[in-house]
C-alpha cells in the first residue's frame, strides 16, 4: 500500500500521556474536528504563548 502524499502537511510521531487521550478522543468525536486540526490548533497556541521568549 502506497503512502499518501502530504503536501501541506508534514508527519511527525509524538506520544501523549494516558490520561489525556480519553478526553482527546472525545474531543475530537464530540466536535468532529480531526485529531491533527486540533493538535494544530494545540501548536499555534503554544507557540503565541512563548513568542516573546523566543524572540530574545
Amino acid at each position: 500500500m502506497a503512502e499518501a502524499l502530504l503536501v501541506n502537511r508534514t508527519r511527525f510521531t509524538s506520544s501523549l500521556k494516558n490520561e489525556l487521550m480519553k478526553d482527546f478522543n472525545r474531543l475530537a468525536e464530540e466536535t468532529r474536528i480531526p485529531k491533527s486540526r486540533l493538535i494544530d490548533e494545540a501548536i499555534e497556541d503554544l507557540l503565541k504563548k512563548y513568542e516573546k521568549r523566543m524572540a530574545e
